[in-house]
């Protein structure tokens, strides 16, 4: 990352950034201009910056350095989003991690807030407290996670870039439900579910990363894979616990990788759709499952339900288990 600052330094000079940012210097000898300064209050100009050496430092209240360094001390950042401040490009994939974490707790934190985002779980058939903690499901109600990022450090180029902010500097997410998808420890992306009249399905930019809560089923001989999150949570809560999910019906790379790490009975519970859009994903998926010597069944539900609408319009876990046990190849 060194050769990255320095070259970042040399294209963005101290003195252009301060002048960008109404600084107003006078020169004050060779390469070196003087003016009041930007981080305390002073009558009488003490701030230097020396052009050769592309460094301030101000007499005044001792602090010096370069225009990164001026940046933490101006913006109150840390090192990492200074550098995406100046240069959104030069973001650590940790910074947008980080980004994507503490907006997943603030979520968590609005979601007992909002009677209308709770009673929405409920008509989703998703009621179980304990579970509804322990998928980490939030509730962006908007307008508000702007604010309260930036005021945690968050650069407004990190948080837009990381998707979190729209093109406008508006929050991405507006009355969603949340759930962070995570990659081992680490959230890759957010799923936000629409509780109005918006789109239904939101993603931040990026990867969707692997399926869903793999390492709690990673080792089982037989799992149950479902498209969405609500199918996922639905069944967990029936004490179905060898579920996973896609995230829709294509699997990308990595998703189909895991299912196929070693022998297994996987169960495709995809919708049973009026136009059949489900039924044909699962047998195409069960054909490639196929080809790599893992066993792959098709769960048939009643048609017009996916697992989410078949609990809560009165199903229960015997009868959803006759349909896996009845699961066709």
């Amino acid at each position: 990352m060194g050769e990255d600052v320095e070259t970042l330094k040399r294209r963005l000079p101290l003195l252009e950034y301060l002048r960008q940012h109404h600084w107003t210097g006078h020169p004050a000898g060779r390469s070196e201009f003087v003016g009041l300064c930007p981080l305390h209050e002073e009558t009488r100009p003490s701030f230097y910056v020396n052009t050769r050496k592309n460094v301030f430092y101000c007499h005044g209240c001792g602090q010096g350095g370069d225009v990164i360094r001026f940046v933490q001390l101006s913006r109150r950042l840390s090192f990492r989003q200074s550098l995406a401040h100046l240069d959104p490009q030069t973001i650590p994939a940790v910074d947008a991690s980080a980004a994507l974490e503490s907006a997943a707790v603030f979520y968590q934190q609005q979601l007992d807030h909002y009677p209308e985002a709770l009673s929405y779980l409920n008509r989703r058939g998703v009621h179980d407290p304990t579970l509804i903690r322990e998928l980490d499901t939030g509730y962006a109600p908007g307008g508000s996670l702007r604010r309260h990022l930036t005021a945690q450090g968050y650069s407004f180029d990190l948080l837009r870039q990381s998707g979190l902010l729209n093109v406008n500097g508006s929050d991405a997410f507006y009355q969603r439900i949340v759930f962070p998808l995570r990659q081992g420890e680490q959230i890759v992306n957010l799923y936000g579910r629409s509780i109005g009249a918006a789109f239904a399905h939101r993603f931040m930019p990026g990867a969707k990363g692997g399926l869903y809560a793999w390492e709690k089923v990673r080792h089982c001989s037989e799992v149950i894979l479902v498209e969405g999150l609500f199918d996922y949570a639905v069944l967990r809560q029936a004490g179905f616990h060898n579920v996973t999910c896609s995230l829709g019906t294509h699997l990308n790379t990595d998703q189909f990788h895991q299912l196929c790490e070693g022998p297994r009975t996987v169960y495709l519970t995809f919708d049973v759709d009026a136009n059949q859009s489900g039924q044909l994903a699962a047998e195409q998926l069960a054909h490639r499952l196929d080809a790599k010597g893992i066993d792959a069944r098709r769960v048939l539900l009643p048609e017009g339900h996916d697992p989410n609408s078949f609990f809560v319009q009165g199903g229960d876990a015997p009868q959803f288990q006759s349909f896996v046990e009845a699961a066709q190849p």
